[in-house]
């Protein structure tokens, strides 16, 4: 089997008590062709320490402050030389088969450019299940994937080339930057799913992106408004956009007036009626250019 090279990108901001164990589930996988990329954001607590054992191993990429998790990735994208990128968040694991499963299946599919996996729960020690609204599905899954993230960053395999037509991680999101990249892969990209539970995702600690940043929907919305101002979209995919915009613009205006935030609230109650101007009214930051 030909067995190209696959670069993991692994960031990492004050994961001192796990960043072992998540570069040493790399280590561990059957596949043989791969570089491992780790990107130490700025941490504080330690985690440069942790990682000089893996320096004959790995590649280790440090900011000396913090850029947060799209710029990370996009320095650990920019410095890869392999025909395909891996990621693997800091608190999740990869059993020993998960790059040999979908490797094959890429190699064997070459008209596939992106895959995943179905992914082992555990939250706070404890293994759950997911729920309904997380069902992962494979195929054209655009759709799928307006009302919340259901590609897995610590699942994906895809192709560099993907990054060359769809664009990178948007560094000006503090939050939900996933879904607004895999939304932009789901337009132009058929997603295999493989249905095999290939990763542990591991969550319920306090520094998690639910927990440090508020208002997640809001940065939802910004990445759906991104997309509608785009000319990526069929009439049919715009539709189904625009009707998730709208959905989220009630729900969260609605919150803006219970919270006692009046202006914010009508704000976004108009957002869906301006979805072709250039640019939205919250955040107040531009938006990346998207190629």
């Amino acid at each position: 089997m030909n067995q190209p090279l696959v670069s993991i990108i692994i960031p990492s901001y004050n994961r001192a008590h796990c960043i072992a164990e998540a570069v040493d589930s790399v280590l561990r996988q059957t596949y043989p062709h791969r570089e491992i990329i780790i990107v130490d954001d700025g941490s504080t607590d330690g985690t440069a320490q942790v990682l000089d054992q893996f320096r004959s191993t790995c590649t280790l990429l440090r900011s000396s402050t913090r850029t947060g998790p799209s710029a990370a990735r996009n320095h650990g994208i920019a410095a890869a030389t392999g025909e395909f990128i891996a990621f693997l968040d800091s608190d999740d694991l990869w059993l020993p088969k998960k790059l040999e499963v979908q490797m094959r299946f890429l190699t064997n599919n070459p008209d596939i450019l992106v895959c995943q996996t179905e992914e082992i729960w555990i939250r706070n020690g404890r293994r759950v299940n997911p729920m309904k609204k997380h069902k992962k599905y494979s195929g054209w899954i655009f759709e799928q994937c307006l009302p919340r993230c259901i590609v897995s960053p610590s699942s994906v395999i895809l192709h560099r080339s993907v990054f060359d037509n769809v664009g990178v991680f948007d560094e000006t999101m503090p939050a939900c930057e996933d879904y607004d990249l895999w939304l932009r892969v789901a337009l132009r990209y058929h997603i295999h799913l493989i249905p095999r539970h290939l990763i542990i995702k591991r969550g319920g600690h306090a520094d998690q992106q639910s927990r440090t940043v508020p208002h997640l929907d809001r940065w939802r919305i910004y990445a759906l408004g991104k997309l509608l101002n785009t000319a990526w979209l069929t009439p049919h995919q715009r539709a189904a956009a625009l009707r998730e915009l709208t959905k989220k613009c009630r729900i969260y205006a609605n919150g803006c007036m219970k919270h006692g935030r009046p202006e914010e609230a009508a704000a976004y109650s108009k957002l869906p009626h301006q979805y072709a101007q250039p640019h939205l009214p919250e955040p107040s930051h531009e938006p990346c250019n998207i190629p």
